[in-house]
Formats: C-alpha cells, structure tokens, sequence
C-alpha cells in the first residue's frame, strides 16, 4: 500500500495541526515523519503571472499586494528545488505564459498520447505510482518525487506543451529518475497509459482544475465519467483519489461523480476517523504536505479549499 511521508527543508507551514499530525501518520495516504511541520496543499496557477479577474467567483477581485504576492510566495515555498538556478540555462522556459483556458474537446487533443517504453521513463518501472492529472507548472509533483522517503515513480498529465517542456527540463536539470511529466489530455489518454504501466496504480490526484464555469462547458471539466470510470478499474486495492478544488460548485461536480462509485470507493473518513472531516464532509487538512501553486494563489485571496478522498475498497466489476 502507498504512504505518502514528505521530509526535506524549506517549506514548512506556520501553522501545526495538532491532533491531525497523527491522524496522517497512521493514514495509508500519507504518512509523516513526527517531527515535520506540515504544510497546507493545492494546486495551480492558471498562468504563470495570475490576473485579475470577475468571473464567477473563481479568479476573485484580489488587492494589487496579493497579486504582487502570490509569485513571491511560490518562489518561496518551492525554494528547496532551487528551480531559479536553471532559468538561465534555457532562456525560453524560464517564465512562460499560457492559455489560461484549453478546450480538451478540440479534434487536436482527440488522439491519446503514445504509450512510452516505461523502463526507459523510470529507473524501476515496478514501484507504485501516482498520477497528477493537470499537473500544470510541475512544481508540486516534482517536489514531491524529490522529498518523499516512500519509493515510488510520478507521472504528471498536462495538456499545456509549454508547461510540460519546462517541466521535463526541470526534471533532467534535477537528475530525478522516479518523475515524469507527458503532454497529454488525460480524458482520452489515462486509461491506455495506465493500463500499460508495469507497476500498481496506488495514487491519483486532481487537484484544482479548470472549472469551466459556463454550462455548456461544462463537458470539457477532466472529471468525467468516462475517466471516474478508469480511475475506477485501474486503481489498485487500496489506492486513494485525492480531488480538491477552491471552487464550491466545482467541487461538488467531482464529488457527485465518485460518490456515485461508492460500490468501489469509500470515502476516507468512513475508514479512518483520524481523518477530520467538517459537517459536509469535507476533509479539512491537506494530506500531501505541500501546497499547490493554485492553492497558494487561492489562499492569499481568502478562498477555502474543498477536498475529498476516496480509497478503494473492492474490484471494479
């Protein structure tokens, strides 16, 4: 079974979580060393400098310190991976910007991706892995890939080339051989992927995705049932989905959809009380021990994080 324990320095919150330290240490998502101050977790930016936005509660009207801030920050807390160093070595993938918004929909994402010849991706394709779908500028998961003790290999989805470039170049700039980041949409490309991997499935993270506010949009949100569907196959006995969001509407479309596996899944405070729920059931700490970059970013502007975490408790049928 996966654990998840983060160590190294640099990035320790300000805040403990007293009692919710030992509710993680005995956790099968998470399991953190006793002396680590935990940090608080999620995701993304939707571009590398965040604007000022109106719409519909996500990018929220924020004052011009907070927006000055939230760069500063992430450079702050990622300062570990000492990821400036390598700026210089290529100019072009040092500050991007993005599109905010893609439209997986598009015939040019139709395509699943090539399946790679994992052995030459990992250096032990047999080690469980964990799967960010969104991965976005791949600080999160290239952090976690570089502290965490537990023996595993990383594997990013994103569907922004640009980002997944940097990311890639990060990688081999850092000598990590248990990471890789693939351009890819995960909605048609997760499940040929996964099913080729050698290893067990053990972990899938979702974390902040594109809302796609608009209704008719809403096709285009990642948490689909085709994927839930997937996830659901492929994720191995006791392996965990950890979805958030900062978006309350968004966050209930992704709940709705695993709640309606619950023949597969449990939630996780329906196995271990240690886990702190509120009295909607949401999980009230972040289990990774890192934050995002969209989950600083969200912070910074006053916003909650809604997260659940599902654990599967029994074959797919």
């Amino acid at each position: 079974m996966l654990v998840f324990g983060c160590t190294g320095g640099g990035w320790c919150a300000t805040h403990a979580l007293g009692s919710a330290a030992s509710a993680m240490a005995s956790s099968p998502f998470l399991r953190i060393a006793p002396t680590l101050h935990l940090r608080r977790c999620c995701r993304k930016f939707w571009c590398e400098e965040p604007k000022e936005g109106t719409t519909n509660g996500w990018t929220r009207r924020r004052s011009t310190s907070a927006a000055q801030r939230s760069p500063d920050v992430v450079e702050v807390e990622y300062a570990d991976l000492n990821l400036k160093n390598f700026y210089g070595a290529a100019p072009n993938l040092g500050h991007i910007r993005i599109r905010q918004h893609v439209n997986p929909l598009s015939s040019s994402f139709a395509t699943p991706v090539e399946i790679p010849v994992w052995k030459e991706v990992f250096r032990d394709p047999s080690l469980p892995l964990m799967v960010d779908i969104g991965s976005g500028s791949g600080r999160f998961l290239i952090w976690l890939a570089k502290n965490c003790p537990e023996r595993r290999n990383y594997l990013g989805l994103e569907i922004r080339q640009k980002l997944v470039e940097r990311s890639q170049f990060w990688v081999e700039e850092l000598g990590l051989a248990n990471i890789h980041f693939m351009f890819a949409n995960a909605t048609v490309s997760f499940e040929p992927l996964v099913s080729t991997y050698p290893g067990p499935l053990m972990l899938v993270s979702i974390l902040c995705p594109d809302p796609h506010f608009k209704k008719r949009h809403h096709k285009r949100r990642v948490v689909q049932a085709s994927l839930v569907d997937s996830i659901s196959k492929r994720l191995s006995i006791g392996g965990q989905v950890f979805v958030q969001s900062d978006v309350l509407e968004l966050a209930f479309d992704m709940r709705n959809q695993f709640d309606a596996c619950l023949d597969v899944f449990e939630h996780v405070d329906t196995i271990d009380n240690n886990f702190l729920c509120d009295t909607q059931g949401w999980v009230l700490h972040n289990p990774m021990g890192i934050r995002t970059e969209r989950e600083i970013h969200a912070e910074l502007e006053g916003a909650r994080i809604y997260r659940r975490i599902y654990q599967k408790q029994k074959h797919c049928i």
